[in-house]
């Protein structure tokens, strides 16, 4: 029923897998399953599904509506250590059962980042059109600029000259920006992350910036200014919430699953001290603008979310004890990938 590959990805899933027989005796069951189970696989082997889920009428009903329906069929169950309440989603094959089990609380969790991206990818539309508008301008600011270097001296050309610098920059981050549009073919690059971190992360005065790298980390594949702009907007967040110690973290994390991706994933966390994120906003954060902040524009967070899903990965938040962090996931691959991949 399942060869040496097909077990492979049961274990890689991201999501609880059982497989029965016609009874309901469970057959194989990946580790998530198990956790969830609270069992191994030696001992959940020959026992029944039943045994562990309620009620018992539910799932047969469950059973019964795949038979004659001959389709995924989806209810709610529950636990029977704890009660706690799942998401069983089931189809016949081979005789035999696959079940998928998805905690109400995740299910909820999942739901709620797709609508994220929804919001995301809006927002992006809209800004993709405001970029084009306003590089017309720009193009305008830039010409004065350059007459005034031209025909000026002193203090009033130093300050001309900073204005066509400026201006230059919008410019290389709007064209960058108008780069990740829907199906842009960009090239990927091999980046050394502890290089790029210390390029956008220079601290000021006022602020202690603490190291803990992986010096065994290998490159990373990565749209190299697109990344850049999600690695600048955490720190100019962290600095703005008025911290005085920021920390960047990079490891290995061989137990993080992501979906699409079975190979090793890459961890990069920052934390910093400064003003946490109020409760209410914090399952919102990713979201286009929101902010709590009084001059924020509320898409500093959602460009990072929608970057790291680009490469595939993707970022959380976690805030408690006066310590704020952001962590993101990223895939290690081998070989270049396709830009634009999306983790749900």
């Amino acid at each position: 029923m399942w060869d040496e590959a097909g077990l492979q990805v049961l274990q890689c899933l991201p999501v609880a897998v059982v497989v029965c027989d016609g009874d309901g005796n469970i057959l194989l069951a990946n580790e998530l399953a198990q956790s969830f189970i609270g069992n191994s696989l030696r001992k959940l082997q020959g026992k029944n599904f039943r045994d562990y889920f309620a009620p018992t009428s539910e799932i047969d009903r469950i059973f019964q509506h795949a038979i004659s329906a001959m389709t995924v069929v989806s209810d709610s169950i529950c636990s029977r250590q704890g009660h706690v309440p799942f998401s069983l989603h089931g189809q016949t094959q081979d005789n035999g059962w696959v079940l998928v089990l998805i905690p109400e609380a995740k299910r909820a969790e999942v739901e709620q980042q797709a609508r994220r991206q929804e919001l995301a990818e809006a927002v992006a539309r809209i800004a993709l059109e405001r970029a084009h508008e306003v590089k017309n301008p720009l193009a305008s600011l830039r010409g004065a600029a350059q007459l005034l270097v031209e025909k000026s001296s002193g203090e009033l050309k130093e300050i001309a000259t900073h204005v066509m610098r400026e201006v230059d920059r919008i410019r290389v981050r709007i064209d960058t920006f108008l780069q990740v549009a829907p199906r842009a073919n960009i090239q990927m690059l091999e980046v050394n992350i502890h290089h790029l971190i210390e390029r956008v992360c220079v601290p000021p005065k006022h602020i202690q910036l603490h190291r803990a790298y992986d010096p065994g980390l290998p490159m990373l594949w990565l749209h190299e200014s697109r990344f850049e702009q999600a690695i600048e907007n955490l720190w100019v967040n962290a600095i703005e919430a008025g911290s005085s110690t920021i920390e960047w973290q990079t490891r290995a994390a061989p137990l993080v699953k992501l979906p699409d991706h079975h190979g090793m994933v890459v961890e990069l966390k920052i934390t910093s001290n400064g003003k946490p994120i109020p409760e209410n906003l914090q399952h919102h954060v990713f979201e286009p603008y929101i902010t709590a902040k009084a001059r924020g524009s509320g898409l500093g967070l959602s460009i990072v979310q929608q970057v790291v899903q680009e490469h595939g990965g993707r970022v959380q938040l976690e805030s408690s004890f006066g310590r704020t962090s952001f962590i993101i996931h990223i895939p290690l691959y081998l070989k270049a990938p396709e830009f634009g991949r999306r983790a749900a």
